[in-house]
């Protein structure tokens, strides 16, 4: 009986590792297709090269928002590092989302939400980046409450 527990654990650590492994593979592989070196993404990311060389090797898990900041700095949407088709991953199961445009032709407390974040969204394009630092804080402290 105990072998057979420390097959299975053996056999999930295994699996484990080789998705570990093929995350990092993947990095690797776009970074090299981008003609980018380890230097390049120190700069990019902050993260340091030691790092990036022991999440490509498969000895660290990268975290999402680790994730994240390789994708910014491959100039690729997240989904990329995990999916290498040339077109988008499909997602049968997903019901089609409006866009806020199309939201904010609707009736109702749901059009009148879109057009309130389009008109938003218009003023906020033109305001200064300090100013948009300042508005985004006040909107992260109200939200806190």
């Amino acid at each position: 009986m105990n072998a057979r527990l420390a097959t299975r654990k053996l056999m999930k650590k295994t699996q484990l590792e080789t998705r570990d492994m093929a995350i990092g593979a993947r990095i690797r592989h776009l970074r090299e297709q981008k003609g980018l070196s380890q230097g390049d993404i120190e700069k990019m990311t902050g993260l340091l090269r030691c790092y990036t060389s022991r999440v490509e090797n498969g000895h660290t898990i990268p975290s999402l928002e680790t994730l994240e900041r390789y994708a910014v700095a491959l100039g690729l949407p997240l989904y990329q590092l995990f999916y290498a088709g040339d077109e988008p991953a499909p997602t049968p199961n997903l019901t089609p989302r409006q866009t806020l445009e199309e939201l904010a032709e609707e009736e109702g407390k749901q059009g009148a939400d879109a057009r309130f974040l389009l008109m938003l969204k218009s003023l906020v394009e033109h305001i200064r980046e300090s100013d948009r630092h300042v508005l985004l804080s006040l909107a992260k402290k109200l939200a806190s409450r």
